[in-house]
């Protein structure tokens, strides 16, 4: 059998170590790579990585895209741009309507229809039409404050509330994230952001709500969402990111979900970049009322950048093995790593 064929679109923070992982991999191979990055053009993608390319075929770093994604080109498309559906929709509309199924880690990809149904059910119908499927995910959204919960809800027979917590580091996040947080501007600036709308703080809370709500069988009536800078009181310094003593190091966010006038969901996220540096402890928490109570917690928190690189790769064959059409990882199989052949998780 052929190795699973592998076209990246992205090579930031998250693309390139996407990348990496993949070429760790068995049966698995990359066919080549978008960068936007001028200065990248016609290099070897293992030459860029510093990683040794053996017997694998090469794999080349472009600007066009349509010279590494085309009818034929690969098995599947990882998308590594982008938080928002409306911005990774034509990228996505792009690699579908060539045929390739694709992986997405647009935060509001994980379930897009709570905020873009129309441009959802239009994925949908490319996806089906072309016989391929979509998907997003990562590490929030995607698995620690929404599907993780509703796997421990599986061992409820009742549920009244869940609450999801994540204190996490962005510091392993690239350049995209850091504007999105608005690490490194002053308190004022990031009023300012808020109310014009140019800072998106953590982007999926009304997609991880949507989901578990699903998966409950509750029908949202109101999602209110919060947003708060975390200032630091010394200078902090991430691969990516700097923000100076008194300026903005992160965003404390909140968020809570409504069924019949009562809070069933409450979210809370509070990520900066180094926040061992001010004593800050990270980790993962979920609490779900019900019968039995469910008290989870997971110190110090799954690393980000990691997480979302392994839920990227670990799905690649349930994405090429599902039925064609926009999917959620409600739809697909309990994602796992794989450490074995690839190639042995394809269904003939």
């Amino acid at each position: 059998m052929n190795n699973i064929r592998v076209a990246m679109w992205g090579f930031g923070a998250m693309g390139s170590g996407i990348a990496e992982v993949l070429c760790r991999k068995k049966g698995v191979e990359i066919t080549g790579v978008c960068r936007q990055n001028p200065k990248y053009e016609g290099k070897s993608m293992y030459e860029v990585l510093g990683i040794e390319r053996g017997d694998r075929p090469e794999a080349l770093i472009h600007t066009d895209i349509t010279k590494v994604v085309y009818k034929g080109a690969a098995d599947i498309c990882v998308i590594a741009t982008d938080s928002f559906t409306r911005d990774v929709f034509p990228k996505i509309k792009y690699a579908v309507e060539q045929g390739i199924n694709v992986v997405s880690i647009a935060e509001e990809m994980s379930y897009p229809k709570a905020q873009e149904p129309e441009l959802a059910a239009e994925m949908d119908r490319l996806a089906k039409e072309n016989g391929v499927t979509v998907l997003g995910t990562g590490i929030n959204p995607g698995l620690m404050m929404d599907l993780l919960a509703i796997c421990f809800s599986g061992c409820m027979t009742d549920v009244e509330s869940v609450m999801c917590k994540r204190v996490n580091s962005l510091s392993p996040f690239g350049p995209l994230v850091m504007k999105e947080q608005g690490i490194g501007i002053t308190v004022k600036e990031f009023e300012e952001g808020c109310k014009n709308g140019h800072l998106s703080g953590h982007v999926g809370f009304a997609e991880s709500a949507g989901m578990i709500a699903e998966a409950m069988g509750w029908k949202i009536d109101k999602f209110e969402q919060q947003m708060k800078p975390i200032v630091t009181g010394v200078d902090r310094k991430s691969p990516y990111g700097f923000a100076k003593a008194g300026d903005v190091a992160g965003v404390n966010m909140t968020a809570q979900a409504y069924v019949d006038g009562v809070q069933r969901i409450d979210l809370i996220h509070p990520q900066q970049i180094e926040p061992e540096m001010e004593g800050t402890q990270t980790g993962d928490y979920i609490v779900i009322k019900g019968t039995p109570n469910i008290n989870m917690a997971n110190t110090p928190e799954v690393d980000g950048g990691i997480g979302t690189i392994a839920m990227c790769v670990n799905m690649i064959p349930h994405v090429i093995n599902a039925r064609p059409g926009l999917k959620t990882m409600l739809d697909l199989p309990v994602p796992h790593a794989i450490m074995g052949d690839m190639r042995d998780m394809i269904e003939k």
